[in-house]
């Protein structure tokens, strides 16, 4: 289990980068408050200590492979993959990725999605961190859980810059996949 309390200036960290978080009302859609990590990814030092930070939890864990997914998840993941000098695996929609693939089908709030890797990206047996920039109700993050588990890797943990955590994807990783979710920022969704 990751002891996240013995990170020096943790929360002092944390904060630094939820400042560089931005706010949007009314996107996509009315009603809704958009957290926008582009303003972070933009803020050197923000993104920095977010890279830093993510180290910090992982780098003794023994981390084979970040898989992360596109687009946004990609720039954490490929960032924090050469931090903890590991390969990244790119998780994609269906249709982006050239040769052979192994897919997952998803339920999304309205409709359904399909996310593929590459037949030759993963090995049984390794540990792998799964990461994205944004958790909400955990249907994206689980279909990369599974996707990377019809290879038999072993799931470390799912990794995320932010969660909005009253719309229940850690729980659900938890209850349906058994997975454990690490986050640097906790929102209430919208």
């Amino acid at each position: 289990m990751l002891n996240i309390v013995n990170i020096p200036n943790f929360d002092e960290r944390v904060n630094k980068i939820t400042s560089a978080v931005s706010s949007i009302e009314n996107f996509p859609k009315e009603g809704i408050l958009f957290r926008d990590v582009s303003t972070l990814i933009n803020n050197a030092e923000a993104f920095r200590e977010t890279i830093d930070l993510f180290y910090d939890i992982y780098k003794d864990e023994k981390i084979d492979c970040v898989a992360a997914a596109d687009a946004r998840g990609f720039i954490f993941g490929a960032a924090l993959a050469y931090r903890l000098g590991t390969g990244m695996v790119m998780i994609r929609k269906k249709g982006k990725l050239p040769g052979a693939t192994v897919s997952v089908d998803y339920s999304l709030e309205y409709g359904t999605g399909t996310l593929e890797i590459k037949d030759n990206a993963l090995k049984k047996g390794q540990k792998v961190l799964v990461l994205d920039d944004l958790l909400a109700t955990g249907g994206t993050a689980g279909a990369m859980i599974e996707l990377c588990r019809k290879f038999g890797a072993d799931i470390h943990s799912f990794g995320c810059v932010i969660d909005l955590f009253d719309l229940g994807g850690a729980k659900y990783l938890k209850d349906k996949y058994n997975t454990n979710t690490v986050s640097l920022i906790k929102f209430p969704g919208h």
